[in-house]
């Protein structure tokens, strides 16, 4: 029997190339599996790897290799198909160290392979407690201490006895973070690549039958002039659509890079079996039949992925519209829609298939124009983030769009959102909920919650489809305001102030608008727009031109676009009620930089700029890194919740010091190593709730002393110890949601009792009762919490604790950890923050010290996933301090590792 190993050890992984292959440890029963591998080997690699000949293993070596302990021996193959395509090991030589050594099937080197198997080899580690690795590697084997070398752990190296010893430190730093994320973007990007820019397609299921899915694919490649052969695959005719048939993959003589899928899904396994023989590079899965039709067809959905990606290809949907390349090098249209918009600078991501005809046809209407689309459907392997990895890079593409009705990943999908928003505007619609089908995980934050994480990454998040389309054409072709200052140019009074109002309620500043008159022709138009524009005080500008009777529509368009040319500020226009890209106001056949978008009416101008305005706010400030807070002790916070939740302490993850001797970068790559499936408690046991104060005192946070009293003489006693004047509070978080719990400023025993005696006859039997002193200065009263969300991970909230702001919901939230930058946006980002800047009438508050206290919680969440829940209720923040009244936190064994931690993996 197989010894056990935990399941996140095993994952699907992209490789330098785009293609993919499963990582899982070594079994006993792969030794038919790894002499099938060795002897495909060439004399070389068998000599770097054992430093002589070896032509074949012994049984007793076969044994060895395969039968490991998953603790002091440790191997990991990487897998494509039924076949073994590398392998990577280490063995326990003392208590911290590990000799490790790898060997790749000489076919597959130089496609990553070795690098993502070294990652995942140092987190298993990690988990077994192996700090370093050392490797014995012949002096011309330049290709292995390149791969050591280059994984970015600190390394050192010495010659002696022929050989170079090389020791690599695991604790991870700044350096191999930025080498994980880099390899992972490169190969993401590549496996997209190889989709969108295929040289050939085939189609298979293309019958004759007119409206059929396969030909209707088949026709829109045709019609769009695909720059490569198109090969229909049906068993039984000769041709389709006037293009030579074939009865299956295999039997087309050419190579297939893309194949598009059309068959019932019943068959739909056996083609991408008969792809992968094939060599295709991807899979467009069209055919509906999966996810979408209950718990049969998820499973076959589930096995699709699996099959796909163990045999190295990447899969669109199944049950979408397609994919489309307008690139003229391409002109890839592998889609059910007929229209396709003209080239463009917009990436753009549907996951709805049914939806997606409808949105394409918006945008050709508008007259946008795209660089490329995927319609994701089901999502079963391609999803979001790694469209956003290729459009990244992609020259192409200068603004992306997204359509989402789920979340797969949603923490690295913030990671990257984070990260590509600084360089290239994403725009996204999220739908409420999650349609049957979907790969996504359950999401326990309130959508307000997401909104404010969506902007903490930078992200635009919009209401609904005209929105989306209508940020997007303004990012597309006009350059960014620097400012909320709108100037307005209208020749109707009545639209200069609906302007005027909705530019007020969307957020920005309003200049006056400028009347022209009904009579405007083009040369007011382009005085006044040329005013407004050179005013130091106006960042953007809205032009109405909404002419009683026919005018100069054409002039006033010319005027418009030489004056708005190279100003730097943004010019929106609402044109004739034209929606989109008006033929007059374009520059160039296909819109470039420079044309003027053009709205139904001004509300919705105004709307779009009000967004941008706010992704250009975001833009303006740095992004920031997680502070070093030198007073930490993180160390004995995991020794404080292994004790709590009775776990081994050998088994207890800790933080790992890093760069600089900061614990955050160990803490970022130990967070991928959950304690499940290890002995002491089951995986995902508990909850524990737990006074947090010892917690805190860990990460530099002081909660004030709140004794529990049981009578009114220990009440008075325990007001004597701390100093008059006290408060006596009921204890618990639901007492402090509810008003009428608290008794203040008791400045004597008497009072104390009788406080007491009060609230014990108020609220009964059971309650418990705390003393507390009472705070000396006026201070605003707020609520700062953490969540574990199971896809998002730790998520910091803030609000202000009255009861008012908890009715209505006034909460912001940040995902963890925080910078100066997170911590400072998460306190204005209330309705009610006005409140701790001294407005109302209410004095200005500590609020420097209160983003420090959000800092250090925001890093406490980071540290521990074991922290399921944290409630800081409530912080009292004053003219000069912080002061925490009270915290609880519920503790539970974390199931497994955080979405989007540890080593590369396709999720």
């Amino acid at each position: 029997m197989d010894a056990q190993y935990p399941a996140h050890w095993e994952a699907d992984v992209v490789l330098a190339d785009g293609g993919t292959a499963h990582v899982r440890p070594i079994r006993p029963a792969d030794a038919d599996r790894l002499l099938s591998f060795y002897s495909r080997l060439s004399d070389e690699s068998i000599y770097f790897r054992f430093f002589g000949p070896r032509p074949k293993l012994s049984d007793k070596e076969v044994a060895w290799f395969t039968n490991v302990d998953y603790t002091n021996r440790v191997a990991l193959i990487a897998t494509i198909g039924t076949e073994m395509v590398a392998v990577i090991r280490y063995d326990r030589v003392s208590a911290t160290e590990g000799e490790v050594a790898f060997l790749v099937e000489d076919a597959h080197q130089g496609r990553g392979v070795a690098s993502v198997l070294l990652e995942h080899l140092a987190a298993t580690a990690h988990e077994n407690g192996i700090e370093t690795f050392i490797a014995d590697v012949l002096p011309a084997n330049m290709k292995m201490m390149g791969v050591l070398r280059q994984a970015g752990y600190t390394a050192q190296s010495r010659f002696a006895d022929g050989v170079v010893r090389m020791t690599l430190d695991l604790a991870p730093t700044e350096t191999s973070a930025e080498v994980t994320a880099a390899r992972e973007h490169r190969a993401e990007a590549r496996s997209i690549e190889r989709l969108l820019t295929p040289g050939s397609v085939a189609v298979i299921g293309a019958s004759r039958e007119p409206g059929g899915v396969g030909q209707t694919v088949l026709r829109n490649l045709l019609a769009a002039d695909f720059t490569g052969p198109v090969y229909p695959v049906h068993r039984e005719v000769r041709a389709v659509a006037g293009v030579r048939a074939y009865p299956s993959v295999g039997a087309i003589d050419g190579e297939v890079d893309l194949a598009v899928v059309a068959v019932p899904a019943e068959s739909v396994l056996d083609v991408v079996k008969e792809c992968a023989e094939k060599g295709v590079h991807g899979l467009v899965v069209v055919s509906s039949g999966f996810g979408e039709t209950g718990a049969g067809g998820r499973a076959r959905q589930d096995e699709l992925a699996s099959i796909a990606r163990s045999y190295g290809l990447r899969v669109v949907g199944p049950n979408c519209l397609g994919i489309a390349n307008t690139d003229p090098a391409t002109r890839l249209n592998a889609t059910l829609a007929a229209t396709l918009p003209g080239r463009g600078r917009v990436g753009f991501f549907s996951q709805s298939g049914a939806l997606g005809t409808a949105l394409l046809q918006r945008v050709a209407q508008r007259g946008m124009g795209i660089s490329s689309f995927v319609s994701a459907g089901n999502r079963a392997d391609v999803s979001g983030n790694d469209l956003l990895q290729y459009w990244e890079e992609d020259e192409a593409s200068e603004v992306i769009l997204l359509y989402l009705e789920s979340l797969g990943n949603p923490r690295k999908f913030t990671r990257l959102a984070r990260r590509i928003a600084r360089r290239k505007p994403i725009v996204a619609v999220k739908s409420g909920g999650t349609p049957v089908g979907h790969s996504a995980r359950a999401l326990r934050l309130p959508d307000s919650a997401i909104s404010s994480l969506f902007a903490q990454a930078g992200l635009i998040r919009v209401d609904d489809l005209i929105q989306l389309f209508d940020v997007g054409q303004l990012l597309a072709h006009q350059p960014l305001p620097a400012g909320p200052r709108v100037g307005l140019v209208t020749n109707s009074d009545a639209m200069g102030l609906l302007a005027v109002h909705a530019s007020a309620d969307a957020g920005l500043e309003p200049r006056p608008p400028v009347n022209l008159g009904a009579s405007a022709g083009p040369s007011e138009f382009g005085t006044a727009l040329a005013d407004v524009l050179a005013a130091d005080e106006v960042d953007a500008a809205v032009v109405i031109y909404m002419p009683p009777i026919p005018g100069d529509t054409a002039g006033v368009a010319a005027e418009l676009l030489k004056v708005s040319r190279d100003t730097g500020k943004p010019v929106l226009a609402t044109f004739e009620g034209h929606l989109g890209m008006h033929p007059d106001l374009r520059v160039g056949r296909t819109p470039a930089r420079g044309s003027i978008p053009s709205y139904a009416a001004p509300e919705e101008a105004v709307r779009a700029l009000a967004h941008v305005v706010r992704y250009s706010a975001w833009l303006a400030h740095p992004a920031g890194t997680p502070p070093e807070l030198p007073d930490l002790n993180p160390e004995a916070a995991h020794t404080l919740v292994t004790h709590h939740l009775d776990l081994p302490p050998a088994q207890t993850r800790g933080p790992e010091v890093g760069a600089g001797g900061s614990a955050a970068v160990g803490a970022e790559a130990a967070e991928g190593f959950a304690s499940g499936g290890l002995p002491g408690r089951e995986a995902g046991a508990g909850p524990v709730e737990i006074d947090a104060t010892e917690l805190l005192a860990c990460y530099g946070i002081t909660v004030w002393p709140a004794p529990i009293v049981r009578s009114p003489d220990e009440a008075a006693e325990a007001a004597e110890l701390l100093g008059w004047p006290v408060v006596v509070k009921v204890t618990g978080a639901e007492a402090a949601r509810r008003a009428g719990t608290v008794r203040l400023g008791l400045g004597g025993p008497d009072t104390v009792r009788a406080a007491y005696t009060e609230l014990a006859g108020q609220y009964g039997d059971g309650v418990e009762l705390a003393v507390q002193r009472m705070v000396p200065q006026p201070a605003v009263p707020t609520v700062v919490g953490v969540a574990e969300d199971p896809a998002f991970g730790p998520v910091v909230s803030f609000g202000l604790g009255d009861v008012t702001a908890r009715l209505l919901e006034d909460e912001g939230f940040r995902l963890a950890p925080l910078t100066a930058e997170d911590a400072a946006g998460l306190i204005r980002s209330v309705r009610a923050a006005p409140l701790l800047f001294g407005e109302y009438g209410y004095p200005p508050v500590a609020v420097e010290a209160l983003e420090d206290l959000l800092v250090r919680v925001g890093r406490l969440a980071h540290d521990l996933p074991e922290v399921a829940r944290l409630d800081l209720d409530q912080v009292l923040v004053g003219e000069s301090e912080v002061i925490v009244l009270g915290a609880r936190a519920v503790l539970k064994t974390p199931p497994g590792p955080r979405q989007d931690g540890g080593p590369r993996r396709l999720t």
